[in-house]
This record gives C-alpha cells, sequence and structure tokens, in this order.
C-alpha cells in the first residue's frame, strides 16, 4: 500500500501564491502517475493537475497557467504550485497516487482564498 500525506495549504489572498506538498511512502514502485484533486463545498471532486513517473502533466483548464505541478522522486515528494490563486479556488486539496493496481489518496488539505 501507499500512504500519502498533504501539506502547505492555508488561508490566502486573492491574487496570492501557495505550494502544496504530497509525500508518499510505502509501496511507492507501485505509483505510475500522482495527482491533486479538489472538491468545494457542494461540488464534485475535480482534476486539478497530474504528473506521470516519466514526468508528463496535465492540467484543468481553470488553472492552466496558474498552477505547476513537479515532483522530486528522490524524496518521493510531488508539489503543487499555485499562482495568481482566485476565490474560486477555494477547496479541500486531495493528493492521489495512481495505477492499474493502486487508487491512494491523502487525507486532504485545506485552501481559502478570501480577502
Amino acid at each position: 500500500q501507499v500512504q500519502l500525506v498533504e501539506s502547505g495549504g492555508g488561508l490566502v489572498q486573492p491574487g496570492g501564491s501557495l505550494r502544496l506538498s504530497c509525500a508518499a511512502s510505502g509501496s511507492i514502485f507501485m505509483i505510475n502517475a500522482m495527482g491533486w484533486y479538489r472538491q468545494a463545498p457542494g461540488k464534485e471532486r475535480e482534476l486539478v493537475a497530474t504528473i506521470t513517473i516519466g514526468g508528463r502533466t496535465n492540467y484543468a483548464d481553470s488553472v492552466m497557467g496558474r498552477f505547476t505541478i513537479s515532483r522530486d522522486n528522490a524524496k518521493n515528494t510531488v508539489y503543487l504550485q499555485m499562482n495568481s490563486l482566485k476565490p474560486e479556488d477555494t477547496a479541500v486539496y486531495f493528493c492521489n497516487a495512481h495505477s492499474p493496481i493502486l487508487d491512494a489518496w491523502g487525507q486532504g488539505t485545506l485552501v481559502t482564498v478570501s480577502s
């Protein structure tokens, strides 16, 4: 199994920046891709960004050009750099690790964008 621990959430003003981190442990050899998803109050969980083991990235249209996903394989950690944050980015952000035999989730970290 894989365990994921997110950190870095908090309160930020519109236009500000935050960086989320997701540290993976356990059977990390099982991971093909990792990603970030978010769930706003009253809404379904949605994809934010993903990155494959080879470094290929994918972004939701709503965050393209503002968010950047990256990974440090030596630290088994994935990051989400979030710039130009908007109130509509407010959500609980979840880290995910995925493969044909794996679908692991972190506990989530709250990001609130408000003045």
